[in-house]
């Protein structure tokens, strides 16, 4: 039908049917928003989430009260104390001492020796406040915005909103814990209702990250391309039957992407890339620390190839000692072991974003489900019960005003006097700052349009430049 001249002249718009074909696959992915692909111009392009489960104690971290030394032992007079396990206890201070850090001044326990160097970089949210007290629902609204299991955490809604963001890489990667999952495990990476292809993508925090990376030495590269077209074809058949079970396209798209990630992960794993400088400062190589320096290193060197949202979760459910931040027996204890660890990687991470030019397009999220008592879990105990009335939590890089202080709880870090901030603030603010109005990113679901932020949520608009 074409001669060769014809048909290269016919092949030069090829590339123009690629960009459309990619173009028509990003915007499939908002499809059921109201409003497709940013509404607004956006201050970040990447995010990455560093999530400690168990409850991470602001009053021996961030939230310097120095009244708990003066009342230390003596009743919570005047405060309605309704513990998870309801064994209320004594006004206890911080076994941890404070200092203040940098031009800001602002107050860190000795727990962050590296963090403290941060400070002025930091914008810290003082008036955090949870709907439960339960690690596992609390967990949840701080990653899906609801206390139930089976709706979207917020990397699946920013991949349906924004469309792939890489063609190699997931859009959305977690690294878990190496010590273990933490409490509902993959739920706090679920896409819930939105079309499969916005799960996050776990890799191994041990070991191989991705399992069956190269082809088998027994299978030749002809064979295994025509097993997988044969694959493609049925995939595609069945999609066709029932085009609203998304689980067959994204499968498909899993495909090829593992396709791609066969070259692009190993490369991207490859830790001894790194000059021995950038390995030390993140204590790659500290027997103790290095496990989860490991994750905070390849959290940058995957944002930098592409990936938009990056969790790294920082705490496993299960272990005993704990393996978390829940430090019910023995806070000074618990704290220490956990600080230990992330303190170091995660300074290190901001100063790798910073010195390469990352920060002002990248938002680092330091995130809790909540907090802990300022008294101890029982009388004469060393441990704090959990605490969603009031808690801190911190960001860092684009679109920030740092080293800012939002929000003030009382005397002795029961609950905020100033600057309450709801989980849904804290989501519709990471979705403005990403060029998203938190109003219009919906999906209809079961007779509702669904929202990461429900029907609340206000942007803390005195944190933005």
């Amino acid at each position: 039908m074409f001669n060769r001249r014809q048909w290269l002249g016919g092949a030069a718009d090829l590339g123009a049917v690629a960009l459309a074909w990619m173009a028509a696959r990003d915007a499939r992915a908002g499809s059921d928003s109201s409003v497709l692909l940013p509404h607004h111009q956006p201050r970040a392009k990447r995010i990455i989430q560093i999530f400690n489960p168990g409850g991470v104690s602001h009053v021996d971290t961030f939230d310097y009260k120095p009244e708990l030394i003066k009342r230390a032992g003596q009743d919570a007079a005047g405060f309605k104390v309704d513990t998870f396990f309801g064994r209320p206890g004594r006004l206890m201070p911080s076994p941890f001492a404070f200092a203040q850090h940098g031009q800001t001044g602002a107050w860190v326990s000795d727990l962050f020796p590296y963090l403290a160097r941060q400070v002025d970089h930091l914008t810290f949210l003082h008036g955090m406040v949870s709907k439960s007290p339960n690690h596992t629902p609390a967990a949840f609204q701080l990653n899906t915005g609801f206390i139930q299991e089976g709706f979207p955490c917020l990397g699946s809604w920013l991949s349906f909103a924004l469309g792939r963001s890489s063609d190699n890489l997931p859009t959305f990667a977690v690294l878990p814990d190496p010590r273990g999952l933490p409490a509902g495990g993959s739920v706090n990476w679920s896409n819930g209702f939105l079309p499969a292809e916005h799960q996050g993508v776990a890799f191994r925090s041990r070991g191989i990250l991705v399992d069956d990376l190269e082809r088998p030495a027994d299978v030749s590269a002809v064979s295994r391309g025509r097993a997988l077209e044969f694959v493609r074809s049925l995939d595609e058949r069945l999609a066709q039957t029932d085009q609203s079970d998304t689980s067959i396209r994204a499968r498909m798209e899993a495909y090829v992407l593992a396709g791609k990630m066969q070259a692009s992960i190993p490369e991207a794993a490859n830790l001894d890339a790194e000059g021995a400088a950038t390995r030390r400062m993140y204590g790659v190589d500290d027997p103790l620390v290095g496990p989860t320096a490991r994750n905070f290193l390849l959290a940058r060197r995957l944002v930098e190839r592409g990936v938009r949202f990056v969790q790294v979760i920082h705490g496993g459910a299960f272990g005993s000692p704990r393996i978390n931040w829940d430090g019910h027996e023995d806070i000074s204890v618990n704290h220490r072991v956990q600080a230990r660890l992330v303190d170091q990687p995660v300074a290190a991470l901001l100063t790798d974003l910073r010195a390469r030019g990352m920060m002002d397009d990248t938002l680092v999220l330091w995130t809790t489900e909540f907090g802990r008592t300022p008294i101890t879990e029982g009388v004469g105990a060393k441990g704090r019960d959990h605490h969603p009335l009031g808690f801190t939590m911190w960001m860092a890089g684009a679109g920030l005003k740092p080293g800012l202080h939002h929000g003030i709880t009382d005397d002795f870090g029961f609950a905020p006097v100033e600057g309450k901030t709801t989980v849904y603030d804290f989501h519709a603010t990471v979705l403005h700052l990403l060029g998203l109005d938190h109003h219009k990113v919906t999906f209809y679901h079961n007779g509702a349009r669904r929202r990461l932020t429900d029907v609340h949520g206000e942007i803390i608009s005195d944190i933005l430049v």
